[in-house]
C-alpha cells in the first residue's frame, strides 16, 4: 500500500475526466490521489503513467497516485472530487466509507428510477457533508493536455467554492465560484439530452438551421426546468448552462452529439453503445430529466422526444415531425 498523501485532493473515478481533473489538480500545485475501482485497471494505470484507453497519447504526471483503495484515496484528503458517471454514483457512494472532506459532484445527469440529481444522491447517501458542482464546458481530453478553459464551482457553501478554486483553478484553468447549484447541475444534466437533438438533425442531414433552434429551443428548456427547480436564469445564461451547451451540441469531441449524428443516419442504439468506449450520458438522463420535468408541470418538448428517440417509441422522421407540428406561440 502506497503511504497515505496528507492534504491532498483525491479524485474518485479513473475515467478520461477524473484522469483529466487528477492531472489539472497536479498542475495547480496539488497532490492528486486517483481511485479506480478496478484493481487491475489502477495497477495498469500507476505502472503505465497513462490512462491509454480513455486518453491515449497523454502522460501522467509523477505527483499523481493512482490507488484501488478508496480508504487510502480519502485519507487525509483536503477536497474530494466525485468523478463517476451519473448512474453509478449511488453504488459507489454505498460502498465508500464516511467522507472525511468538503465534495465536489463532478458527475452530469438524473438519476434513473429515483429521479434525484448528483447532489441529492449523495444527500441521500452520506447527509451532512459539505458538498457542491464543479461544472462547465470542459472537454476532458484538452483538459488534459492543458489547453484553456473555464469551469465554475457551485456550492451553497462559499468556504467550498473558495477551496474548489484555490485549490484547482490555475493560469489555464480559470474558475468562477457560484452559489446555484441547482441551476449548474440541470444544465449539466440537459445539455447531453439536447446534444443528442442536435447531433440527430445533423446526421439527418437537416441542416445548421435546424441545430441552431433546437440549441437556443433546447436553452428555453433547461431554463423552465431550473427555475421549476428553484435554480437561477443568470445561472443557465453562464458557464455551467449555455456554456457547456454549446460545447457538447457543436464539439465534434462531444459523446451525445456523435451519438446523435449516429441515430440521424439510421444506426442502431445498442450497436452504437456497443462500440464505444466511456458513458454517454444523455441516453439514461432523457426519461428520467422528463420524468422529473413532468411531476413539476415543466413542458420538455425536445427533451422530450429524445427520450423517445432512444427508446426507441418513435424514429427521427416522427419526433421532427411533432416538434414540427406544436402549436404557434410567442418565443
Amino acid at each position: 500500500m502506497v503511504e497515505a498523501m496528507k492534504d491532498h485532493i483525491a479524485i474518485l473515478g479513473a475515467g478520461a475526466w477524473g484522469t483529466a481533473l487528477a492531472m489539472q489538480a497536479e498542475r495547480a500545485g496539488q497532490r492528486a490521489m486517483l481511485w479506480a475501482r478496478d484493481p487491475a485497471r489502477a495497477a495498469l494505470i500507476q505502472q503505465s503513467r497513462a490512462n491509454e484507453r480513455l486518453l491515449p497519447g497523454v502522460a501522467l504526471p509523477a505527483g499523481i497516485t493512482i490507488t484501488a483503495d478508496a480508504a487510502e484515496a480519502l485519507t487525509g484528503a483536503a477536497l474530494i472530487l466525485l468523478v463517476v458517471p451519473a448512474q453509478a454514483l449511488r453504488p459507489v457512494l454505498q460502498t465508500l466509507p464516511a467522507l472525511p472532506a468538503p465534495v465536489l459532484i463532478c458527475a452530469k445527469g438524473v438519476e434513473a428510477g429515483s429521479l434525484m440529481l448528483p447532489l441529492e444522491v449523495l444527500v441521500g447517501t452520506h447527509p451532512g457533508v459539505t458538498s457542491g458542482v464543479l461544472s462547465g464546458p470542459n472537454f476532458a481530453h484538452e483538459i488534459a493536455r492543458g489547453l484553456p478553459a473555464a469551469a465554475v464551482v457551485a456550492s451553497h457553501d462559499a468556504g467550498l467554492r473558495a477551496l474548489g478554486v484555490a485549490r484547482l483553478g490555475s493560469a489555464g484553468f480559470r474558475l468562477y465560484g457560484g452559489d446555484d447549484p441547482v441551476g449548474a447541475e440541470i444544465g449539466g444534466a440537459a445539455k447531453n439530452v439536447i446534444a443528442i437533438a442536435a447531433g440527430a438533425v445533423m446526421g439527418a442531414g437537416l441542416g445548421e438551421n435546424a441545430r441552431a433552434a433546437l440549441i437556443t429551443r433546447g436553452l428555453a428548456e433547461i431554463a423552465r426546468l431550473a427555475l421549476a427547480l428553484g435554480g437561477r436564469a443568470d445561472t443557465v445564461a453562464g458557464l455551467s448552462g449555455l456554456g457547456d451547451l454549446l460545447l457538447t451540441a457543436t464539439g465534434p469531441g462531444s459523446r451525445n452529439t456523435s451519438l446523435g449524428m449516429a441515430l440521424g443516419r439510421g444506426e442502431n442504439l445498442p450497436d452504437i453503445l456497443a462500440a464505444r468506449e466511456g458513458v454517454t450520458e444523455g441516453v439514461a438522463t432523457a426519461p428520467a430529466l422528463v420524468a422529473r420535468a413532468a411531476s413539476l408541470g415543466v413542458d420538455l418538448p425536445i427533451c422530450t422526444a429524445v427520450a423517445e428517440l432512444v427508446s426507441g417509441k418513435v424514429t427521427l422522421q416522427e419526433a421532427v415531425g411533432r416538434l414540427l407540428a406544436r402549436p404557434q406561440r410567442d418565443e
